[in-house]
Order: C-alpha cells, then sequence, then structure tokens
C-alpha cells in the first residue's frame, strides 16, 4: 500500500514492466521502472530516443495499445489511487482533469477541424464544474495566460506556426489545473529562440498553478531550468536517480558523464572534438545480460556483463545503478 501522509508523492511507480508482443519478438520497453513525484515537484526524466520515456508516460495513464502492449507488472499509484485498478470512466475523468499530457508534436495532438477556443472549451466542460459562459470565459483566460490573444481562438491549428501550437497544447493541458503535467519533448520541433520561451512558459505557470511535472526530454540544458529531480533512463531502466544539483555537479554512472561529456562546454578549446559514447542503443527484443549499458560501457567488467546492479544509494538521495560509479571518461 502507498504512503498516504503528507509527505507521500503525488505520483509513486513501483517495478513497472512494460512489453509489446509483435511478430519480431517480445519488445521489453519498461523494464522494473521506479520512480516518484511530490506535489509542487518537477521531475525531468532524461535519455536518448527509445529509452523508455514516452512509454512510461503513456503507462502512467493507461494509454498503452492493446494488443501488442501490456503492462506487465508492476504498480503506479496517483494521489493514493491505484491507476491500474482504475475503471474506464475514472480513466477518462483522471486524464485531462487530474493529469494532463503536453504532447511532442503539437500538429498531431490537436484537432485540425475543431477551432483553438473549442479545443480548449471542451477540455474544461469535460472535468471542471464550470458551464456556459464561464467555460468560455475561462478558455479565453488560459489563451491570454499561454500568450495568445483571445480573439485568435476563432483560428485554426493549422493557422499557428510551431510555437504557438505548442502553446495551445499547453493551455489545454493547464486549463483545468492538473495536479500532474506531463511534459513529452516540448521543445524539440522548435527553434531556440521560441524553445526559451517555451520553457519559460511552463515554469511560470506550474508556479502559478502549482502543478507537479513529469518533462520527458533527452535536453539536459532544459531540465537544468527546470526541474528539481533528474531521473536518468536507458534500455527502459532508470540508471541513475538524484537531485538536480548533485547530479549535475557529480554525474556518476557512466552512461550519465557520457551524456554530459558530449554537450558542447564554453570552456572546450576551439576545435576541440566531443567524447561520444560509442555504439548504440540495445535491441529491445534482445536486451544484453546483466546491465544494459556494458556493451557501450568503458568501465565494464565481467559482472557488469552477467548479473545487474541495481539501484544503490551512493550518496544521500544519490542513486546508481553501477558496480563502478564515479569512472572517468578518457578524453
Amino acid at each position: 500500500m502507498p504512503d498516504l501522509t503528507n509527505n507521500a508523492p503525488l505520483l509513486d511507480i513501483r517495478d513497472l514492466a512494460v512489453q509489446f508482443n509483435t511478430d519480431s519478438g517480445v519488445v521489453h520497453a519498461v523494464n522494473g521502472l521506479n520512480l516518484s513525484i511530490h506535489r509542487g515537484k518537477s521531475l525531468g526524466l532524461v535519455g536518448e530516443t527509445g529509452a523508455g520515456k514516452t512509454t512510461t508516460a503513456l503507462a502512467l495513464l493507461r494509454l498503452i495499445q492493446s494488443p501488442p502492449g501490456e503492462i506487465k507488472s508492476g504498480s503506479m499509484f496517483f494521489d493514493g489511487t491505484d491507476v491500474l485498478k482504475m475503471t474506464e470512466t475514472e480513466l477518462r475523468s483522471m486524464r485531462g482533469g487530474r493529469i494532463a499530457m503536453i504532447f511532442q508534436d503539437p500538429m498531431t495532438s490537436l484537432n485540425p477541424i475543431m477551432t483553438i477556443e473549442e479545443q480548449i472549451v471542451e477540455m474544461i466542460s469535460l472535468h471542471s464544474g464550470l458551464r456556459g459562459n464561464e467555460v468560455t470565459t475561462r478558455a479565453r483566460e488560459m489563451m491570454t495566460l499561454v500568450g495568445i490573444r483571445p480573439e485568435r481562438g476563432r483560428d485554426y491549428p493549422h493557422q499557428f506556426s510551431g510555437g504557438m501550437r505548442q502553446r495551445v497544447g499547453i493551455a489545454i493541458a493547464l486549463a483545468c489545473e492538473p495536479a500532474l503535467l506531463i511534459a513529452d519533448e516540448p521543445t524539440t520541433a522548435l527553434d531556440v529562440t521560441i524553445q526559451a520561451q517555451v520553457v519559460d512558459l511552463i515554469r511560470n505557470l506550474q508556479k502559478v498553478v502549482n502543478t507537479s511535472l513529469l518533462l520527458i526530454t533527452h535536453d539536459l540544458g532544459i531540465v537544468a531550468e527546470i526541474c528539481d529531480d533528474v531521473a536518468i533512463m536507458y534500455a527502459g531502466r532508470l540508471v541513475e536517480y538524484a537531485p538536480l544539483r548533485p547530479l549535475y555537479k557529480r554525474p556518476m554512472h557512466p552512461y550519465t558523464q557520457g551524456l554530459f561529456n558530449a554537450v558542447p562546454s564554453l570552456d572546450s578549446e576551439p576545435g576541440g572534438r566531443l567524447t561520444v559514447i560509442q555504439g548504440l542503443m540495445p535491441d529491445p527484443t534482445d536486451l544484453p545480460q546483466g546491465c544494459g549499458f556494458s556493451p557501450r560501457c568503458p568501465a565494464a567488467q565481467d559482472i557488469c556483463r552477467s548479473v545487474a546492479c541495481g539501484m544503490k544509494e551512493y550518496e544521500p538521495g544519490h542513486f546508481v545503478d553501477c558496480y563502478f560509479p564515479n569512472h572517468a571518461w578518457e578524453v
């Protein structure tokens, strides 16, 4: 049973496993995932494409398409309620109301034949007690809050730029003041200037609405601006989990260190080459025995290739799935 005290996390995921049964074999997308988010806090979930980040978010919302996907094992408690035991009616009420999601590509998540205002109004009508003119007023307030002029509510998604469409997605997600906001790569398709605007918008609105945030991204810079805690994901598992400052100051897992080494620095020598992580992500239908990162890890030993370490707390609040943390990459 989850801890229902005041210190209990808003979201508590334990030993989550998600797989997809395909003609090519069983895809092990998420493998024994553990993470939690407290009220008003933000967690950055970082990893390469294919690490299982979006699958984790869809599993939380029970949106894994079945078949071929299935939540194989584990538990997910949201505000003390077991998500895996919710009825379909309860899930529909939770999605968009208590938990909202900003999708990676707003053009595919917005309805092309409904105006912007109609889409925000629909969300408010479904998940709030407002009725009539109150709904329209609330929708226009949300448009103003995200920097969209209310008169543009009569426009359709194709009449907006990528950055403005993302603002619409944020307005829809936050319209009912959800307890948890999931932002799935919200700045990936945007140019640098618009990225900065969206990051500022999410950060400011989080303070206004006091919502918890799960930020899914591969951009360590954005995580540094928004998040309180960081979880590094690789091949469906968390490999490192810590508060922001300790992890950025002293990354311990070789994969995390490799990610930081691949980020350009103002202190780098002109013309110098970045250190890259050799190799590719493992095939999720044929994961390596032991540590999933061992085929690419410069510090891997025989034990790494045979038995997974599991999360260990090397410093207060700093958990690492590695037998040999703090390995220094050779540059």
